[in-house]
């Protein structure tokens, strides 16, 4: 009988905090993650279907002026035993040392090194994403819009696309991408206090 898998997605969407990366520069204005309204999802597929899981804790720094890209930064950490499908059987392996080894590697991290205002509210956004261990050069789509219902909160969002292996989720045995996919969707959308819409 097929050994029932701790899906690998969950890493990926610590790259989703790269997404929030905005670059280093001057002193622009600091805005405050609202936790408790933003959310970093992770879609992988497992025997070929499309599974959908997030992570529960992160925190991010963010000193970022959209009209003024190029001086902004962002700094994201994400607890990686805080990872789960709501499946308990696989939530309680992937803090396991073939997933995300927590024990070893308790925070995936992104911080930002360039930005590009696209026009319209959307950005691209470059830093380096380090999940156990393993650091890699991402770029990420970012969307910036007013929150609604108004007040001074702003939106961030996006979705991009890593690789699990790239960073040893999912080793030994379950390298075999034909039954937990290798590509992993990361979406993730931050509410931010005091961060003007562009």
């Amino acid at each position: 009988m097929m050994k029932k898998l701790p899906l690998a997605g969950p890493l990926l969407a610590v790259a989703v905090a790269m997404a929030m990366a905005l670059p280093a520069g001057a002193e622009p204005p600091a805005a405050k993650l609202v936790a408790d309204k933003s959310q970093i999802v992770f879609v992988t597929k497992q025997m070929g279907v499309p599974v959908e899981g997030s992570f529960r804790k992160f925190d991010a720094q963010v000193a970022f002026d959209p009209k003024k890209p190029e001086g902004g930064s962002v700094a994201l950490q994400i607890d990686t035993a805080s990872a789960g499908f709501g499946v308990p059987m696989s939530d309680a392996e992937l803090p396991r040392q073939p997933w995300f080894d927590a024990a070893h590697f308790p925070q995936a991290s992104f911080q930002s090194g360039a930005i590009k205002a696209l026009g319209e509210g959307k950005f691209e956004m470059a830093g380096k994403l380090t999940i156990k261990g393993t650091t890699k050069q991402v770029t990420v789509p970012v969307s910036i819009a007013s929150a609604a219902g108004g007040g001074n909160y702003s939106v961030a969002s996006g979705s991009f696309t890593i690789q699990r292996l790239d960073y040893k989720v999912g080793d030994g045995e379950w390298t075999d991408t034909s039954v937990v996919g290798n590509d992993v969707q990361v979406r993730f959308r931050f509410t931010l206090a005091g961060l003007a819409a562009p």
